[in-house]
């Protein structure tokens, strides 16, 4: 008992315990702050994972610390990224996002609201060819040779063996749309206004059903691919019913 009192007496005895103390409550919080980042990462890769069926990565911002942003249920900023393998049934294209000023708050409609959020999506002149042949049966046998990008007058050339379409994809509506500039078929059967149909259902499909109110705001033409920009602001999270199901975990 002696050498105990002596112990609690001794100064650096006192600061060590201190120390130690110190260590062990800061080594608790840090332990939480890393394990609330890993799964706050994973719902949001698995939500945007789950939209454009490809494998995504999410990261949330360094500050304020993740266990400050989940007490109040306000989030700066979020990253994300998906693997570029596809985006629903387009091949090749892949999706970066910023996403800031996410509140959750929960309604009988809604799970919260994000500021912002955009999105530059990237696909590649393999990708489109690989997407027509696998994804447009009509217009599949036909582009056999090459896709081929001309930024200079933002278009995209579809070659086959013999035939020759030239297509300039465009801001339509919410979505995008790619317009037949010249249509060259030599053995090719079907009408142009009716390949124009078929792109344009498929583009429909593509980008004009995306969540949060997400739409487009511009493309562009580069050397191996097309660059387009989609935005929403103050949007409503959806609760993940039957209608949003990515949503269900969020």
């Amino acid at each position: 008992m002696k050498r105990k009192r002596r112990f609690l007496r001794d100064p650096l005895s006192v600061l060590l315990i201190c120390i130690i103390v110190v260590a062990l409550v800061l080594a608790g919080l840090i332990g939480a702050e890393l394990y609330a980042r890993h799964v706050a990462d994973s719902k949001v890769a698995q939500a945007v994972a789950c939209e454009v069926k490809d494998q995504a990565t999410a990261s949330f911002g360094v500050t304020p610390l993740m266990l400050w942003q989940q007490a109040t249920k306000h989030f700066t900023n979020i990253s994300v990224s998906t693997a570029g393998n596809q985006i629903r049934d387009a091949k090749g294209m892949k999706v970066v996002l910023g996403i800031n000023n996410v509140q959750l708050k929960s309604t009988p409609t809604s799970k919260g609201t994000i500021g912002s959020l955009d999105a530059t999506i990237t696909w590649t002149a393999e990708g489109i060819k690989q997407t027509v042949q696998n994804s447009i049966p009509v217009l599949g046998p036909f582009v056999t040779n090459s896709v081929t990008t001309h930024p200079s007058d933002g278009t995209v050339e579809l070659k086959g063996m013999l035939d020759d379409i030239t297509a300039k994809p465009v801001v339509s509506g919410n979505g995008l749309q790619l317009q037949i500039v010249t249509f060259n078929a030599l053995g090719f059967t079907m009408p142009k206004e009716s390949v124009q149909s078929t792109l344009d259902d498929f583009t429909s499909n593509l980008t004009k059903n995306y969540p949060l109110g997400i739409h487009a705001d511009s493309v562009q033409v580069t050397s191996d691919g097309v660059v387009s920009h989609f935005s929403t602001q103050n949007a409503s999270i959806p609760t993940g019913d039957n209608n949003d199901p990515c949503f269900a975990h969020i």
